[in-house]
């Protein structure tokens, strides 16, 4: 063995290299054990056996290969450098590997290759394993067959491309080895899975009993979607997302569009082999066509026939196959030699797809007009010739031909044309089909409806049905304006019977060309997907036509709502939205108008109407104009109204007063009704007839341009200038005109009439009247806005003064843009989709070009010039083409007909003599000016061999092949060029001027685009070997094309298509793709209108935590690649300067990445010093602006250059607003590091911040706001204050961005703002916000009031400057605000003023209006809110406190949706420069950080207290005078966060505004599923019951009978409302929390509901009513039984004493009843059976016997007896015990009836426990003498009770206890509501007062227990329990008080202040009868609380598990404020109780 230990000392890898197996062996195994210890995937151990792994694989040795296998699938696994092996090792695991005997060794050979897949390497492995199906041995063969369908299987069709294995498919099959064909036949099983069909054509040809063997698997394989299972290294989401789906338990259906990716739709077009057939066309094949003998053309043609059967043809030239098989088709006399040739051309188009695209024009027009044809199987091959022809190219660019044939006179033809346009029709899509198109379609089309044959008529119809359901009725319906009703249900008819191609997918899944559905192009339109929109929309507008405007401002003009389909998100073509919306009326007679006009106007007015007396005939005015201002839309009847203003006199009305106001009534009901345009008839004749009058003209004018709104512009305009130029009047004439320019300017210039326009135009300017042809110039120069220079052609022959005079008018709007349209139109299409604003704007344009007279040339382009074109002597040629020129010159605009043309000029573009390819070059550019857009169908023919000519080797020639490229592009856009391979086979040529001056016409064009086609990609492997090409100009204009290509592929497809890259190509391409990615520009937005909506869908939803909003920033600067939707808003101005910026970019950066490392400020000594002063001497100028002009932005630069790095400040003012983000990422990152140089260049960054937000990016908006919160902590950590100079540059602008749309940045700059109070003033703060309520942007003004109101409530009045007075009155003024939120927050803010100030604020406020005044007291009262006692005292003895209290409540204003804790600190920091009046100086002031940072410890100079665990104590206290130096004014806030949090989500939830509750109710219920955090609710059960059932009544009082309201919101509040209760009943602990009172009006809410007969009806209601059964058995139980029972015994009793309550109600209770009954036998020992005896006993009272069986029903008695009998049962005599808490038990028959159910049971069971029944007896005997004393006060509390005799009760009561000091009062007390208890206290203590003469007050208040309008807090938590304690003795209230002391001085309180006064306990303290708790009585008390978590009566809640129950709350009221407080209070309650009258 000696050998052995030779090798054991080598390293391993050495080791896997010697020539002994066993070496080798033991270095495979020691080899795989390193590699499974390697954690780091790049360590350079994985290099040193790059070049071993091969021989791991292709050992020799059988035992040492398996290790060496092993290894290797270990080292592909794990290493980085894997990939380079992959070629090697797959070709020896084909070859070594496949070959062996042992299965385990094929095995892991299988698993590396799939390894390899796995890391990206599929490409290389599938080669080896396509190569080693060509070995001869079986063996291998089989192994990679298997391996091949194990990756397909796992990987899927995406990952491994079938094309190359399908082409070796049918060989296997033909196989001599059994084996090789049984593989390759379950290898097709599994391609089949994944194509389904697509397969079959491959395999056609393999031996029948195969492919039958095939079909017969292939029906097993499973018809579900196949699911890649395996994932590649860049998958990994994709992988957890399918594991997630995996572990939910198979797939939940899971990611609806990943499906879509998941098996891209393979054509089984793209799998086939191109067959070339050009070379096999017979020799003879040219004469042949040409021959005189039918049966040799036949010959010919026939063996066309079997050439093209070949399903897929190579591309060529066959354009002179195409002209003979057109000639047969158009000359032959044989019809079935037509037939063959059509069926040759169907074969082609076929074969060749796109590429057939070229010919198309030439035959189309051939084949339509040889449907003369009657013949049906000449027809037949017509039709399937022109349909196949269809598919290879585009409608749009056949569309002039097939027209061009609509007009013959042939039947057949317009017959067979209908059809196939309606054939065609059903391959668009809503894109493919834009109304540009539509538009002369439909116009033709209705031609033939009307034909007088039917086969056309049906035809048309057919047609125009396809379109119907292709484009939707939105699209089509302005185009069948004027068919009449039967034919338009005709239309409809065909549409319902139109199946599409494309199914009812979304318009985008139709064009998978590639397999992958294109997305952005189309919003879902036509299909379901439009359809959904369309009917959401059309169900919307309901409700809202109560209102008088609808949201989109404006008067809306909507009839019926189903009308307002139009008007949906249904999509891009949005903007013609309300043509859809057209009102058909029929003429109504005058008889049938004045009856409907008599039946809405008053009586007086119709008899008035025709009046003598015009004084008479105006007061009739006045009445119509009223009456019509009250009318409701719907109840409008507009004609009747209009005939009736046009009955004698009419429009001759002689008094302009009247006549002014008939005027406007036009225009009121045109605004207000449903106006339709048989109303608008019978009134424009008398508006043209006015419009001229000086006093009523621009009444005519407004009542024009309403009818305007209502029927739509182009129509109106076209009646009114009718009517102007048919009537003599010139000043009607030009005022017209006038009218009409200002109208376009209004409603945008889409659908107008330009024809008929320009000829009245025309009469205009012929006018002898100069103001008529002044006005016609006007209107001229309006619509050359819109249409541009193209409208000059109209008036050429002008002559030449009125030519200069237009000239001069068009000069002036040179330059201008056209205003965006601000009515009609563009209202309606707030959803419109960009493309269909794009495409607005190119329709209006393209429809004046369609209008020019164009030229037919086609019969000029003779076969002889075609000739002369092609001669070999170049000056015939030259004579040609000058004859060419000389044609186009003198038609100036031709039709798309040009013959031969095309074919005889691509030959010249090759032309040896470079003077002929210049002239050729520039007769197409001439061709393009005069074709127009048509120029589009010869792009492919003509253009791209121009492109061809970029590669010429001169100069000059390039140049103009260039501008001719330019001068087609602008003509045709861009889509024609990039679609197809054409582009990519021109980029694919090596000729490097081909190549640079292509991509640089590319760099240009690309950036302009939205979208392109997907053929683009097809470009980018030329692209990239551009990019190495060995010319460097290509090389840099290949880098300057990146970012293009990458801005419209992405950076993925781009990173994707490197894979087919050699290695050391593809680092270096990758590099440069990281390096564009970084330059990459967004794509151009759309047209500004949209720019704003784009962002719109990031704003989150309001109440996101910050963190959402930080994370939602941070995406935007971890990646430099910008989010191309946010960038869209960039407008325009990225799309023109960002283009030359990139390119200056990518160069220099290398250089300047060096020096980038210094800091970026400069700390200048003195400079912000000097800055100022040169500001304040007036030498440079101020910053104060309403937009920047640039001498600002200039004055800042140079300020700038001294103190900013200079690479920095380039970005800053940087065109391109992603540097603006660069710079402000770079700012953020030097933030901390450089804090000096921040504040030394403060003044120029704050200024620089307020240029970024005049911008319109979103993305930079968000960064600067993101910078702002980062700097603003800073300088506040650096305790730095802002100067004047800074602050008033700065602040101002940032309260303008508080006006934003977006809600994200609204809470940016809200939070903003609240920081800088920390470093200014807040009083300083308040002026500039004050300011920005001055604001025209309501948004601004509303957030600046609240804004207002944080401020009140944080620092108190002082910050109201100039004083508080003026502050208010101000404030005040937006109370009657025309805007809804602008009113409410002014509202609010002064509520917020009425809690920190009192009373005051209405001496302050000063005079407001009477609505006004009564809005504000309304919401006053609502907020229920007492004012805290003299807050200014407060402020000054201690500034630190006020911070406090308010800091939580501007907290909890705000809303969770900031973090909670960074808001604590920051409103505790503001203390230190808060201007109160008394400020604390340093050394004296609390250590806050310290304090911040301690958790929780109290710090107090003091002893060493008790650290007592402070979560015990309830809600936050409010501490007495405190003994030292008040506790850390955070300790309370710590706990109070999440209490009051909470406290402040519930208050929200009894909102009025159903969304507010809805979102509280979502916040909770969130609260409450999740169990760690449900507890934070525990102590806020009954404040939350409370809050639902308010809801619940509001619900059912108010928003129930709201007719405006939608009742899917109220359904939605139900839902919330019993899902958060259900959610709360689920958590018994929590359950058990509510109290009786809640429970009782709990249920009382639920049942009214149950009840409502309105819910019924609703769509959804008995779905909610079955929740709510459901919610109350949950109730029943879950809550604590014994409160549970007693809330319905009291609710019983209370229904049935009800007169007003329904049978039904109390029958509900009782089986509430019945079911607790059912539960008592678990339930009893859990029952406080005192309690529940008591409240029978009550029962009883109320109800003895005798008057229960007066009853309607028995139930209720026997109800009673049930429950009475079933707890006998239960406890036996026992119960006998329980009657404790009845005071007189002879005052029901409780008792005697428990003795006979105990007898009757006793006599059943034997004599039992008699005993127990006598201590029964005596024990009542001992109560009896106490009978007479209980009677006493039973009546003393009845009066107490009552209203009328509620003082005179007290006052017997007062006595009474003087002269019984032993009288116990307390079980009266114990079980009423806590404000009935603080009540009685007050006025006992109230009358004691006043008898000892320590109070002048008169005890006149009357104040009634009922009231809700409670004044005095009641303790939050109403305990209502038994004083008791397990023995059954009472506790008297002195424990409680001896535990109260224990805990105030735990917390170092003074106890001396309760001696002050006798406590409550010691004035009552004997029992007395107790009342039901109701919680109504609690309620205002508990909201109140909900809204502030400290009250100013400071009261101390304990925790009920601390105390086991309290009776009542002890209430510390310090006396000295006693007597103000009941001051304030009577009066708010006279307050409250006139209201309630």
């Amino acid at each position: 063995m000696g050998d052995d230990s030779e090798w054991m000392k080598l390293p391993i890898d050495q080791k896997c290299e010697h020539k002994l197996w066993k070496a080798r062996l033991n270095g495979y195994e020691e080899a795989l054990k390193l590699f499974q210890k390697i954690d780091d995937e790049k360590s350079p151990e994985w290099s040193k056996y790059l070049g071993l792994i091969k021989k791991f694989v292709t050992d020799s040795n059988a035992v040492a290969q398996l290790k060496g296998l092993e290894a290797a699938l270990a080292y592909v696994e794990n290493a980085h450098v894997a990939g380079k092996t992959t070629g090697e090792v797959a070709s020896g695991v084909v070859n070594k590997v496949f070959n062996q005997p042992k299965a385990r060794a094929k095995e892991l050979g299988l698993d590396i290759c799939l390894m390899y897949i796995e890391i990206e390497k599929g490409e290389a492995v599938q080669e080896e394993l396509l190569k080693g199906l060509d070995n001869k041995n079986p063996k291998i063969i089989v192994a990679c067959i298997e391996t091949l369908r194990k990756a397909l299987s796992e990987f899927g069709s995406k990952i491994i491309s079938l094309k190359p294995i399908i082409k070796v498919l049918p060989k296997l099959f033909e196989s001599r080895e059994k084996a090789v064909r049984d593989e390759a036949k379950l290898l097709a099983v599994e391609i089949y899975r994944w194509i389904r069909d697509a397969l079959r054509p491959p395999l056609q040809n393999i031996n029948s009993v195969q492919l039958k063997e095939l079909e017969e698997e292939w029906v097993k394989v499973s018809s579900a979607a196949p699911k890649q299972t395996r994932f590649l290294r860049s998958q990994q989401e994709l992988k957890a997302k399918f594991e997630q789906q995996q572990a939910v338990g198979g797939d939940a259906d899971g990611g609806g569009d990943d499906e879509e990716e998941a098996v891209p739709q393979v054509d089984a077009y793209e799998l086939l082999e191109a067959v070339e057939i050009l070379s096999k066309l017979p020799k003879d094949f040219y004469e042949k066509i040409e021959a005189k003998k039918w049966q040799e053309r036949k010959e010919a043609l026939e063996a066309v026939e079997l050439l093209v059967k070949n399903p897929k043809l190579e591309s060529g030239d066959y354009a002179d196959l195409v002209k003979v098989l057109k000639k047969v088709v158009g000359k032959d006399t044989n019809v079935m030699l037509v037939a063959l040739a059509a069926k040759c051309l169907a074969g082609l188009a076929a074969g060749l797809r796109k590429k057939f695209g070229q010919y198309a024009g030439h035959v189309v027009p051939t084949i339509l007009e040889k449907f003369k044809e009657k013949k049906p199987q000449v027809v037949q091959a017509l039709q399937e010739a022109i349909d196949a022809i269809f598919l290879t190219t585009t409608l749009q660019n056949i569309s002039e031909d097939v027209l061009a044939v609509m007009d013959n006179k042939n039947p057949t033809i317009k017959q067979q044309t209908s059809l196939f346009i309606a054939r065609s029709f059903r391959h668009c899509t809503p894109s493919t089909l834009p109304k540009s198109l539509l538009k002369p379609f439909c116009a033709a089309l209705l031609k033939h409806i009307n034909d007088s044959a039917p086969e056309v008529r049906d035809a048309g119809f057919e047609a125009l049905g396809t379109a119907l359901k292709v484009a939707g009725e939105k699209a089509v319906n302005p185009f069948l304006a004027d068919v009449d009703k039967l034919k338009l249900d005709r239309i409809k008819e065909c549409a319902e019977k139109v199946e599409l191609v494309y199914g009812k997918k979304t318009g985008g899944a139709a064009e998978k060309k590639e397999g992958k559905p294109i997305t952005g192009k189309t919003p879902a339109l036509s299909g379901t997907g439009g359809d959904k929109e369309t009917k959401d929309a059309a169900t919307k507008p309901g409700p809202l036509k109560k209102a008088p405007a609808v949201k989109s401002g404006g008067p809306p003009k909507k009839g019926k709502p189903a009308a307002a389909a139009g008007m949906g998100g249904a999509g891009a073509k949005g903007k013609k939205g309300p043509e859809t919306k057209e009102i058909f009326e029929s003429e109504l007679s005058i008889e049938v108008c004045e009856e409907k006009a008599a039946a809405v106007l008053p009586a007086s007015c119709i008899q008035q109407l025709d009046s003598g007396n015009w004084k008479e005939r105006l007061a009739c005015m006045e009445e119509f104009q009223k009456a019509v201002e009250l009318m409701e839309r719907s109840e409008m009847p507009c004609q009747a109204l209009v005939r009736m203003l046009a009955k004698k006199p009419g429009w001759k009305e002689t008094n302009f007063q009247v006549m002014q106001m008939k005027l406007h009534i036009v225009a009121l009901i045109a605004q207000k009704g449903n106006f339709s345009k048989t109303s608008a008839q019978v009134v424009l004749d008398g508006l043209v007839d006015k419009v001229g009058d000086v006093k009523c003209g621009s009444n005519a004018k407004e009542a024009m341009t309403a009818i305007a709104e209502a029927c739509q512009l182009p129509w109106t305009a076209e009646q009114v200038v009718a009517m102007a130029f048919s009537q003599k009047n010139p000043k009607n004439q030009s005022e017209t005109l006038n009218w009409l320019s200002n109208a376009i300017k209004e409603f945008g210039f889409s659908g107008l009439n330009v024809k008929a326009f320009i000829s009245n135009v025309k009469t205009a300017l012929a006018a002898t009247n100069p103001a008529v042809r002044t006005s016609a110039i006007t209107l001229l120069g309006v619509m050359y806005l819109y249409v541009g220079p193209p409208l000059r052609m109209f008036f050429e022959d002008e002559k030449p003064a009125l030519l200069s005079q237009i000239d001069a008018e068009f000069e002036k709007m040179q330059g201008q843009t056209a205003p965006p349209p601000t009515r009609g139109i563009s209202r309606h299409s707030g959803g419109g989709g960009d493309d269909g604003e794009e495409e607005e704007q190119e329709d209006v344009g393209n429809d004046v070009v369609d209008l020019l007279p164009r030229t037919d040339i086609g019969d000029k382009i003779t076969a002889e010039l075609v000739s002369k074109i092609g001669d070999k002597n170049w000056k015939i040629r030259k004579e040609g083409l000058d004859e060419v020129t000389s044609i186009i010159n003198d038609a100036k605009f031709i039709q798309p007909n040009i013959g031969e043309l095309p074919a005889a000029l691509k030959s010249r573009l090759n032309d040896s003599n470079k003077i002929l390819v210049q002239q050729t070059l520039s007769i197409l550019q001439q061709l393009a000016t005069a074709m127009g857009p048509n120029i589009k169908q010869h792009v492919k023919n003509l253009g791209i061999p121009v492109i061809t000519v970029l590669g010429d080797s001169k100069n000059n020639v390039r140049a103009a092949a260039l501008a001719t490229v330019n001068a087609w592009a602008e003509q045709t856009g861009m889509k024609e060029w990039l679609e197809g391979e054409d582009l990519s086979e021109e980029l694919k040529k090596e000729n490097p001027f081909l190549r640079q001056e292509l991509l640089g016409w590319l760099a240009e064009k690309l950036p302009t685009l939205r979208s392109v086609p997907s053929d683009l990609l097809l470009c980018v492997p030329h692209l990239y070997s551009c990019l190495e090409d060995r010319n460097g100009d290509v090389r840099k204009k290949a880098q300057d094309a990146l970012p293009f290509f990458m801005m419209h592929l992405g950076f993925e497809k781009m990173a994707k298509a490197t894979g087919k890259l050699k290695p050391t190509s593809k680092d270096q391409v990758l590099a440069m793709l990281e390096k564009a990615k970084a330059n990459m520009p967004a794509k151009p937005a759309p047209p500004v209108k949209a720019s704003s909506r784009v962002v719109g869908g990031a704003a989150p939803a309001k109440f996101q935590p910050a963190s959402a909003l930080a994370e939602d920033s941070g995406s935007n600067n971890t990646e430099s690649k910008p989010d191309p939707k946010k960038a869209k808003a960039g407008g325009a101005s990225s799309k023109a300067k960002g283009v030359q910026g990139k390119k200056v970019l990518s160069k220099p950066n290398l250089k300047e990445d060096d020096d980038k490392s210094g800091p970026i400020f400069i700390i200048v000594p003195n400079g912000k010093e000097q800055r100022m002063k040169d500001e304040k001497g007036l030498k440079v100028l101020k910053w104060n602006f309403t937009t920047p002009r640039d001498e600002y932005i200039e004055q800042l630069k140079t300020q700038m250059s001294s103190c900013v790095a200079k690479w920095l400040q380039d970005e800053m003012f940087h065109a391109d607003f992603q540097h603006h983000n660069k710079a402000l990422a770079v700012m953020i990152e030097h933030l901390e590091s450089e804090k000096d140089g921040v504040i030394s260049c403060l003044d120029l960054i704050l200024k620089w911040l307020t240029l970024r937000f005049f911008d319109t990016n979103t993305s930079v908006l968000m960064k600067a706001l993101e910078y702002l919160k980062l700097l603003f902590n800073l300088l506040s950590q650096e305790e730095y204050h802002l100067t004047e100079n800074e602050a008033s540059s700065f602040i101002p602008y940032l309260i303008l961005k508080v006006g934003e749309p977006k809600d994200v940045i609204r809470k940016d700059v809200r939070a903003i703002l609240n920081r800088m109070c920390l470093i200014y003033p807040a009083s300083k703060m308040f002026t500039f916000i004050m300011e920005g309520t001055k604001s025209k942007n309501s948004k601004q003004r509303a957030e600046c009031l609240e804004e207002l109101g944080c401020l009140v409530e944080s620092y108190g009045m002082n910050v109201c400057q100039p004083t508080p007075g003026k502050a208010l009155k101000e404030m005040a003024t937006h109370i009657g605000d025309r805007d809804n939120t602008v009113r409410n927050a002014a509202l609010n803010t002064i509520v917020t003023v009425y809690n920190v100030h009192g009373d005051q604020v209405f001496k302050l406020i000063g005079n407001l209006s009477e609505k006004d005044m009564s809005m504000l007291e309304e919401r006053i009262k609502r907020s229920a809110k007492r004012p805290s006692a003299a807050p200014v005292r407060q402020a000054e003895e201690k500034p630190q406190r006020t911070q406090n209290i308010s800091a939580n409540a501007s907290m909890l204003r705000r809303g969770p949706a900031e973090d909670m804790s960074s808001k604590l600190n920051q409103n505790r920091n503001m203390g230190s420069h808060s201007e109160t009046t008394h400020t604390v100086p340093r050394e004296f002031q609390l250590d806050l950080d310290e304090i911040e940072n301690d958790n929780g410890t109290v710090r107090c100079e003091m002893p060493a207290l008790v650290q007592h665990k402070l979560d015990d104590i309830f809600e936050p206290v409010l501490i007495p005078e405190p003994k030292i130096r008040a506790v850390s004014p955070h300790f309370d806030d710590m706990h109070s966060n999440t209490a009051s949090t909470i406290n402040f989500v519930i208050s929200q939830v009894a909102s009025g505004d159903i969304n507010t509750s809805i979102q509280a109710l979502a916040q909770i219920d969130e609260v409450l599923r999740q169990e760690d955090k449900a507890e934070a609710m525990s102590g806020h059960i009954d404040q939350f019951l409370i809050a639902t059932f308010m809801q619940l009544r509001l619900i059912y009082n108010t928003h129930m009978a709201d007719e405006k309201l939608d009742k899917d919101e109220i359904v939605k509040l139900y839902s919330c409302i019993i899902g958060s209760m259900i959610s709360l009943f689920q958590i018994e602990s929590l359950a058990r929390e509510a109290s009786t009172g809640v429970l009782k009006d709990l249920m009382h809410g639920l049942i009214t509901l149950m009840l409502d007969s309105r819910v019924e009806d609703l769509e959804e209601g008995e779905q909610v009513i079955r929740s709510v059964n459901l919610l109350v058995v949950k109730v029943l139980e879950k809550s604590d039984q014994t409160n549970i029972l007693s809330a319905l015994l009291v609710l019983l009793q209370d229904s049935l004493l009800a007169t007003a309550s329904s049978p039904k109600f109390s029958e509900l209770v009782m089986k509430c009843l019945w079911r607790m009954v059912r539960l008592l036998p678990e339930t009893i020992n859990s029952i406080n059976l005192d309690r529940i005896l008591l409240d029978i006993h009550i029962f009883m009272k109320v109800f003895p016997k005798e008057k229960l069986k007066q009853c309607k029903s028995e139930f209720p008695i026997r109800t009673l007896k049930t429950l009475l009998h079933t707890l006998c049962k239960l406890k036996g005599p026992k119960i006998l015990d329980h009657l404790t808490m009845i005071d007189n038990k002879n005052e029901s028959e409780l008792e005697a009836h428990l003795c006979r159910v105990m007898k009757h049971s006793m006599d059943q069971t034997g004599s039992k426990a008699d005993k127990d029944t006598e201590k029964g007896a005596s024990r009542i005997e001992e109560k009896a003498s106490k009978a007479k004393v209980n009677d006493i006060l039973a009546e003393i509390f009845k009066k107490i009770g009552s209203k009328e005799n509620t003082k005179e009760g007290l006052a017997e009561l007062y006595e009474y206890k003087k002269k019984y000091s032993d009288a116990d009062i307390e079980p009266f007390l114990k079980n009423s509501s806590q404000f009935f208890q603080s009540y009685v206290e007050r006025g006992l203590r109230l009358i004691e007062t006043e008898r000892e003469g320590k109070g002048r007050i008169a005890a006149s208040t009357g104040i009634s227990p009922q009231m809700e309008g409670t004044c005095v807090p009641a303790s939050t938590h109403t305990v209502s329990s038994s004083i008791g304690n397990t023995n059954g003795e009472e506790v008297g209230p002195s424990v409680y008080l001896e535990r109260l002391k224990i805990l105030r001085q735990r917390c170092g309180l003074d106890n001396a202040k309760q001696e002050d006064r006798p406590p409550l306990m010691s004035l009552l303290s004997k029992p007395a009868v107790p009342t039901v708790a109701s919680s109504t009585d609690m309620l205002h008390s508990k909201l109140s609380q909900l809204r502030e978590s400290r009250e100013q009566y400071q009261h101390l809640d304990l925790d009920s598990n601390q105390t086991h129950s309290s009776g009542i709350g002890t209430t510390l009221a310090s006396p000295s404020s006693a007597a103000a407080n009941i001051d304030d209070l009577k009066k708010r309650l006279e307050r409250i109780k006139s209201s309630r009258k």
